[in-house]
């Protein structure tokens, strides 16, 4: 899933941990993966992937080795926590799904996937890891590009969005967006949603007015998957 492979602790592999993720836990040691869970997803949205697994552990007020028996590395970790992100995700799209006015269904799913990373730093950082996670997390990650294909599909029938927008678009527009966020949070939690509402419009011009009958097509061509996850890592 990382282009850069973690260290594995005291010998537990990789493949081991993904067995052990689906071995029954006892009472104590399922209290503690959560713990841990609940821990990392915190850390990792107020700060980003740069948090370290000493940092979480001590942050949970457990011993790292506590950590490294449920997690042999940080990847493992944030594999177990794309699960619940593309669950939410997916959540959002089905429910902007169901808003019958096409371009209503856009609008609400674009909010809430730049919501989604205004509270969380990682989250465009982790998805676009997602491709080379285990099979059920490409799973739900393809799952959400097809619905998400499907509300802009509505709206470019519907003439209500800018002709060549596509949903490879949304990790650039979303690291925009969460730019602001993580820059104005400090001083204006809310920022980002006057600047949320300028992309939107850029991307669905208001009805009835000049600019919308008058909009260009998108210039260029939108980044593919490769392109997008060396741009996220500051990669040439």
């Amino acid at each position: 899933m990382f282009p850069e492979s973690s260290t594995t602790f005291i010998g537990v592999s990789t493949i081991d941990q993904h067995a052990d993720l689906d071995r029954p836990l006892r009472a104590d040691a399922a209290r503690n993966r959560e713990l841990i869970l609940q821990t990392a997803r915190k850390c990792f949205a107020e700060r980003g992937l740069s948090v370290t697994l000493n940092d979480i552990a001590h942050e949970a007020g457990v011993g790292v080795g506590t950590v490294y028996r449920r997690f042999a590395d940080k990847d493992s970790l944030i594999e177990a926590l794309l699960a619940t992100k593309f669950e939410a995700m997916n959540a959002a799209a089905e429910r902007a799904a169901g808003e019958l006015d096409p371009r209503e269904s856009l609008r609400l799913y674009l909010m809430g996937v730049f919501e989604f990373r205004a509270r969380d730093r990682a989250l465009a950082d982790a998805i676009v890891r997602a491709g080379k996670a285990r099979p059920s997390i490409v799973v739900e990650r393809d799952r959400l590009e097809r619905q998400v294909s499907r509300i802009i599909g509505r709206a470019r029938e519907a003439g209500v969005v800018r002709v060549g927008f596509d949903y490879r678009d949304l990790p650039m527009l979303t690291s925009m967006i969460g730019a602001v966020a993580d820059a104005t949070r400090a001083h204006d939690p809310d920022a980002w949603r006057r600047y949320a509402q300028v992309v939107i419009d850029g991307v669905m011009p208001p009805t009835g007015t000049a600019e919308a009958d008058a909009a260009p097509a998108m210039v260029g061509e939108p980044l593919d998957r490769e392109t997008i996850e060396l741009a996220l890592h500051n990669q040439p």
